[in-house]
């Protein structure tokens, strides 16, 4: 009899865990999620892509396959005139999911999580039972399933988290808990490390962010959350999940404020190198979960799974056909590609462009409305062509555009 798995809480213990990287963007440009409601029916209709996407993480090093439940609440599932919460339904995409997860996750060692996000119940004013409801359908299927662990990310707001958090410690699951902010804190004004206090005490064993800011501003709200947790005397384990892009220039809802978003963001790509150093100053500062988001590609989980290779104790298997740091390059049959082959060309590299008419930097829309405005209360229906005129007109006129 094989023995059994260490569970999340003991690897942590005992050193760096890399997570998984993004797959609604991913499959969005392969062609298998829709752009704009970016719900996971694809587990259910095209659940090869999300399987093969999986095993790419698994080879680049990936100790854990989160499950492709990223918005599959049920709320979700039919909101502006989705579909899939009535054509396939709530508990045959997670459940769908789930197994994919747990099928590529038995070709090695890696462990299972079910995940949870924000949902359109609570942006839209409804109560804590009504959104823990929610949340409670995608729970029951991942403790049916065998998860490993519950994850509860992408939370704009630490009140919804809470509640996450809460329905989640109904089970016996070790949780996790990510929100997707910044330095600034969430959008209701709640500081990054009051944020961090909250999420621990409601119960979470692991505490961090995703998503919506780059490795590095992540890192600057970590720091934040950690010195909050350290003075609180609340020491859960540390995770970071950011974008792969660059996003010095977002503001306080991230890079959905950027007018790049989401379909022009490539050339704002971190390097493989750039990810050398966000996993090695993550680790340095405490935190023992690193994975990524949106534009997390394997190639960049390879880059964080090679540089903790040590405080890990293994390499990925994807290492077989990469040498670090350019190292395949002395067999490059250009001279001057070859002279590449070193670390410190490729650390002090400062990529171009390419675009010389484009600007370095944009200028986020910075609505400022959420959770508590009537302009973001969700709804089953498609939104109509006079409703989008309108969200337009407001556009132009917070552009400077007189109509």
């Amino acid at each position: 009899m094989a023995p059994a798995k260490k569970g999340i809480l003991q690897r942590l213990a005992s050193g760096p865990v890399i997570g998984d990287g993004g797959f609604v963007f991913e499959l969005e440009k392969r062609g298998y999620v829709k752009a704009g409601p970016w719900t996971p029916e694809a587990a259910v209709e095209d659940p090869e892509a999300v399987r093969q996407l999986h095993r790419e993480f698994l080879r680049a090093g990936s100790d854990v396959m989160q499950a492709f439940t990223f918005y599959a609440s049920e709320d979700k599932l039919v909101n502006r005139g989705n579909k899939a919460g009535v054509k396939i339904g709530v508990e045959s995409i997670n459940r769908a999911a789930a197994e994919l997860a747990k099928s590529v996750a038995a070709e090695g060692d890696a462990l299972v999580l079910g995940g949870l996000s924000q949902c359109p119940s609570y942006l839209s004013g409804k109560g804590k039972a009504s959104v823990q409801k929610e949340f409670k359908k995608q729970i029951d299927v991942f403790v049916d399933t065998g998860m490993d662990f519950l994850l509860c990310e992408y939370f704009e707001h630490i009140e919804e988290m809470e509640w996450a958090i809460e329905e989640c410690r109904k089970t016996d699951l070790p949780v996790g808990a990510n929100m997707c902010i910044g330095p600034e804190g969430d959008l209701h004004g709640i500081s990054a490390a009051e944020c961090a206090i909250r999420m621990a005490r409601a119960g979470a064993h692991i505490v961090g962010v995703n998503c919506h800011f780059d490795p590095f501003v992540s890192l600057e709200t970590i720091k934040k959350m950690k010195a909050g947790l350290d003075a609180a005397n609340l020491h859960p384990y540390l995770m970071v999940q950011p974008l792969a892009y660059h996003t010095p220039d977002a503001g306080k809802q991230g890079f959905i404020d950027l007018p790049e978003f989401p379909f022009a963001l490539e050339p704002r790509i971190c390097t493989r190198f750039d990810m050398h150093r966000f996993a090695r100053e993550a680790y340095e500062i405490g935190v023992r979960y690193i994975g990524g988001c949106c534009g997390f590609q394997p190639y960049h989980i390879r880059a964080c799974a090679e540089e903790l290779a040590v405080e890990r104790k293994k390499s990925p298997e994807g290492s077989e056909k990469h040498l670090p740091w350019g190292g395949g390059l002395i067999m490059h049959t250009k001279p001057w590609v070859r002279a590449r082959a070193r670390r410190d060309y490729w650390e002090k590299m400062k990529p171009a462009g390419g675009r010389p008419y484009c600007p370095a930097m944009s200028k986020p829309d910075a609505w400022g409305v959420t959770k508590g405005d009537n302009i973001l209360v969700q709804q089953t229906e498609e939104s109509t062509i006079e409703h989008i005129k309108e969200m337009q007109k407001i556009q132009m006129q917070k552009n400077g555009i007189i109509v």
